[in-house]
């Protein structure tokens, strides 16, 4: 199969670490490296541009990756993508992934210890025969062991956006059938979860078997796990498995119901239907041996006396309660409420888009604002801004914002937040910003009480708009470090910040759990891309998911501001 550019950016990354592990040259290594990004940022069409030949008119590409390149959007595989693949041993590739293993530490534990699997890499720790190696100890022992586990409870673990990519293109194909009533992606999915364990499809058709031959036959298909009339199971190419259901037109809406979930929602739903003498499941709501028609969720809802739940509300989490008495949320917020966003990278830190490249996107968007963040000078790791570097960014943004017109480009910084709650400028820098989001990278292993004394120190500096993702989780690969966010949400409320919803499909920090308990404290939630390219902007789709599963309407999400209104809100941190 043809890969696209997100698919060729991660076999990029991965020749990269197997460049290293094979002991190659620092800058073909690095050269990999800065191609994958590069690809990741790229705004054109990555086939149009193969197919033309300009490849090697991109800064970055050169003529071995740009071979590589177009074998792998043109056939789908790399002749030195699987020569690489065949000098390192599987096992090293997978211990890479654990935190805290590097391909520099994969290849000492190989060499020094012929370790090739995570299995043997857990076993040997477990024996203490890891620390004494040189650059290891008794603290990378425990580390490495954390990380083996953090890898078993996350394996079966998929990131939102490749499922929801998956079953969008498994839509587009079975819609190609005549066939086809109706057809939704529904459980986890449909209820917008950070991350979901396989694909859910539901249609309706009075030919089954038609659908079910089409979905099968699928060319993203890897094998088949069941083959029925109106159910099938399928392991994708991709690494995930996907269902697909077929039931008649007049089940579908009961089907779509039941299919959607949560599970626990499902079950209150019974519950309020047993109630009221009548019996809902997947194929219908009846009173006594009678279905009662209903063509839509909606008027099942109806039926049974409560308003409509939107799906990303169905955890049986008060919404059951709120749609009984008319209290759910009006107008949850919509991708089209959002006006601006703040938290952008430029390649004056590590994004891979020039400060002219992101507001042309953030334009395109149909955005008003756009916030530049780009890191602080610790973030050495990000070549992060020192103050001569920031003054010189201003006075870039300042020419802009004067070509420009109809569009506000505002100055901002991801400040880091030290160890001790203090901030990584100085405060009569920070006050020459309009935005500051102060941040913690550094330093996760705080006690919980240490860890939200520190954010809650930077939330208490007059000069600090909201802070960013709060928990520092990267799904799946970091657990969240400790911290109690609802004392940081009171904190906040008190000292009038926002807080951030870091919309990256690896953050969705804050997640959507603690979104209620901030909307409850009148705390203002915006909604962050974290973007560090051009197409990282359209994460602000994902966000929205996760607003919406925490009750967020257009009046509890800062982001949704005019840029009048905006440009006001700010001026208070003066």
């Amino acid at each position: 199969m043809k890969m696209d550019k997100n698919e060729v950016s991660k076999i990029l990354r991965e020749m990269a670490i197997l460049l290293e592990l094979s002991d190659a040259n620092p800058f073909k290594i690095r050269a990999f490296e800065n191609a994958a990004r590069v690809i990741e940022g790229l705004d054109q069409d990555l086939e149009a541009v193969v197919n033309a030949k300009k490849l090697r008119e991109i800064k970055g590409i050169g003529e071995t990756i740009s071979h590589v390149i177009t074998d792998l959007v043109q056939t789908g595989s790399s002749k030195e993508y699987l020569s690489l693949k065949k000098k390192i041993h599987p096992g090293l590739l997978e211990m890479i992934s654990i935190q805290g293993v590097g391909p520099k530490r994969a290849k000492i534990l190989f060499k020094k210890r012929h370790i090739k699997s995570v299995a043997e890499l857990e076993k040997a720790c477990q024996q203490h025969n890891i620390a004494k190696l040189e650059g290891f100890g008794e603290k990378s022992e425990l580390n490495i062991l954390k990380g083996i586990e953090d890898l078993k409870k996350h394996k079966e673990i998929i990131p939102y956006p490749l499922a929801l990519y998956e079953a969008e293109k498994i839509k587009s194909h079975l819609l190609k059938s005549a066939d086809i009533e109706r057809i939704e992606i529904a459980g986890s999915l449909r209820r917008r979860k950070e991350f979901v364990k396989d694909i859910d499809l539901l249609v309706s058709s009075s030919k089954p078997e038609k659908i079910m031959k089409a979905f099968t036959k699928y060319s993203g298909v890897e094998r088949i796990l069941a083959d029925g009339e109106t159910k099938s199971s399928v392991v994708l190419k991709a690494g995930m498995n996907a269902d697909l259901r077929v039931v008649s037109d007049k089940e579908f809406p009961y089907a779509l119901l039941y299919f959607t979930g949560s599970k626990e929602h499902n079950t209150e739903m019974r519950s309020i239907a047993k109630l009221r003498h009548l019996k809902l499941n997947e194929y219908g709501l009846f009173k006594g041996t009678k279905r009662i028609p209903c063509k839509n969720e909606e008027a099942v809802f109806k039926t049974l006396g409560l308003e409509f739940i939107e799906p990303e509300l169905r955890e049986n989490l008060g919404e059951i309660e709120a749609a009984g008495s008319k209290k759910l949320p009006k107008g949850l917020v919509e991708l089209t409420d959002l006006r601006g966003t703040f938290h952008n990278h430029t390649t004056e830190s590590d994004g891979v888009a020039t400060l002219e490249q992101m507001v042309a996107r953030a334009q395109k968007m149909g955005l008003e604002y756009l916030g530049i963040s780009d890191h602080s000078q610790s973030a050495y790791y990000a070549k992060g801004l020192k103050p001569d570097r920031v003054k010189k960014q201003f006075k870039e943004i300042d020419k802009l914002n004067e070509k420009i017109h109809n569009f506000k480009i505002l100055k901002g910084s991801e400040v880091d937040i030290l160890p001790d709650g203090s901030l990584d400028f100085e405060d009569s820098l920070l006050s020459e910003f309009d935005f500051v989001i102060a941040s913690v990278h550094s330093k996760f292993n705080m006690s919980e009480k240490e860890m939200t004394q520190r954010v809650i120190r930077a939330i208490k500096n007059k000069y600090v708009t909201m802070i960013g993702h709060p928990t520092g989780r990267l799904i799946p690969s970091r657990e969240p470090y400790p911290i109690n966010l609802y004392e940081l949400v009171d904190a906040a409320a008190d000292h009038g910040k926002a807080m951030e919803l870091n919309a990256n499909p690896h953050r969705f920090d804050i997640d959507w759990k603690i979104s209620k308990y901030a909307k409850s404290k009148k705390v203002a939630v915006s909604i962050n891309p974290d973007a560090h390219s051009t197409e990282g902007l359209e994460d602000l789709a994902y966000g929205v998911g996760i607003a919406r599963k925490g009750w967020l309407t257009k009046g509890d999400v800062l982001n949704t501001r005019s840029t009048e209104e905006i440009l006001k809100f700010l001026k208070s941190y003066k």
